[in-house]
């Protein structure tokens, strides 16, 4: 089996071209708005939680050098095969376009469905639970219906030309990491050591519950940084992809993993973690600390913005993928319709900001998990055996990325993902399994009846 390389990929009919208006400081403003959101502003209290100290550090720094290592396996993917919907490309080339790869892209689109509004709806909920910080009258059906609403207004806000969405995606990632930069630069000011490193007893003791602990709170460190391959989503919407995709990716992941230590290190010493791990908007409060009400208020607005942008960027995202695969012929055909004169696609943007929507009716701890534990069975694993499927059967073209040190990060990726999905709670593993079963299911009936593989290679038998 042949798979292309970036100078042969298959593009759409003209009348289906996406615009290619989005430079790498809208690039990595994508994936910024992504990674940052609501996530560490919220998540802080379930890592402390998890570990039982300040100890759940350990849980940053290890999602710090999975991301890393994985995020390398996305740029050199996105660099190969820089095209919308990026993971469906990537799993259909490296496992068989006509073999196995049918299969496991069509797995990728099918948990798409569930994890892009999951995603979507996990930054919304946040996005609720901070509102009700300004509002404290606000009761569980309020915000419920603030966070569908913030759904359905930035699907509305997204039915517009990639052009206009670039520039507001500048605009709120500058806000954005104003915010962050404000939060360590008050901890800095105000740090107290004894506070941030006031472990518990046998915080160390390297148990059972401690590697459980640690497991969890990498999961959870991986989901704040989660989002730094969001422009390999709208490869075909990037000008000069090759370089541009690896850049981003990798830009924002070493910026973000500075911003985020430094963050949770000023607010770890300023509120103590037995108190911490209680709060429902840990930001707020320490902000209140140190400058009373008007500085929990004022940080809780910013961080409003914040998570709307990252709602903003995921629905972006994830609208591009089932719309790729239905422009191939692989999905539903009403996904590959494009706005005739915005040029962005229409029935997959609505249909993902409608699914994100009912999503937000879940707790933002079950979605957490369910979306990071699915992700990683059904997709960032698959990924990791394609970069090395793919490396084996392209030379590399004139100046795409290659990853340092291969294959020390595809290892270090793969093991980490590994240990992240034994560590969870056997319910989302569950629901991982049930969704590979059903996809695989509904693929082979589809497959059937149009006498795709792997039925097709049996009749040719």
């Amino acid at each position: 089996m042949n798979t292309v390389g970036p100078t042969q990929i298959q593009t759409a009919a003209p009348g289906q071209q996406l615009d290619r208006g989005m430079g790498l400081a809208g690039a990595m403003s994508t994936n910024i708005l992504n990674m940052i959101g609501v996530g560490p502003f919220l998540t802080i209290p379930l890592a402390l939680a998890a570990m039982g100290g300040p100890q759940a550090m350990l849980g940053w720094i290890l999602g710090a050098i999975l991301c890393l290592c994985d995020g390398m396996v996305w740029a050199e993917l996105g660099s190969a095969l820089p095209r919308s919907g990026g993971p469906y490309h990537y799993l259909l080339q490296a496992f068989g376009p006509r073999s196995w790869g049918r299969l496991i892209s069509f797995l990728f689109l099918w948990q798409s469905l569930l994890i892009g509004p999951i995603s979507i709806a996990s930054g919304a909920v946040g996005f609720g639970e901070y509102a009700n910080f300004l509002a404290p009258h606000l009761r569980h059906r309020d915000l419920v219906m603030i966070a569908m609403a913030l759904c359905l207004v930035n699907t509305a806000l997204l039915y517009r030309n990639i052009r206009s969405i670039s520039i507001v995606s500048i605009v709120i990632t500058t806000a954005v990491l104003g915010t962050c930069v404000w939060i360590v630069i008050s901890g800095a000011i105000h740090f107290n050591g004894a506070i941030a490193f006031n472990f518990p007893a046998n915080a160390f003791h390297l148990s059972r519950p401690f590697w459980f602990g640690l497991g969890s709170a990498t999961l959870i460190a991986v989901y704040d940084y989660g989002g730094y391959n969001n422009v390999c989503l709208i490869g075909e919407e990037v000008r000069n992809p090759v370089k541009t995709i690896p850049r981003a990716v990798i830009y924002s992941i070493i910026l973000i993993a500075i911003l985020y230590f430094a963050m949770n290190l000023s607010i770890i010493g300023t509120v103590p973690w037995q108190q911490g791990q209680h709060s429902k908007a840990i930001v707020a409060d320490y902000m209140q600390i140190l400058y009373g009400r008007w500085g929990g208020m004022l940080v809780s607005g910013l961080i409003l913005i914040a998570s709307w942008g990252s709602v903003f960027a995921i629905l972006l995202g994830y609208s591009r993928v089932p719309y790729t695969a239905a422009v191939d012929g692989h999905f539903f055909k009403p996904f590959a319709r494009l706005h005739p004169t915005g040029k962005f696609p229409t029935t997959s943007l609505l249909v993902m900001g409608g699914l994100s929507a009912v999503a937000c009716l879940f707790s933002l701890a079950d979605l957490i998990s369910v979306l990071i534990v699915v992700q990683t069975m059904l997709q960032f694993m698959g990924q990791c055996v394609a970069v090395v499927l793919l490396r084996r059967r392209n030379a590399a073209a004139p100046n795409e990325f290659r990853m340092p040190l291969y294959p020390l990060p595809v290892i270090v990726a793969l093991a980490g993902w590994s240990y992240i999905v034994l560590s969870s709670n056997p319910k989302h593993i569950a629901i991982g399994l049930a969704m590979a079963v059903a996809g695989t299911a509904i693929y082979l009936v589809q497959a059937k009846k149009k006498k795709d593989w792997p039925y097709l290679q049996h009749e040719e038998a």
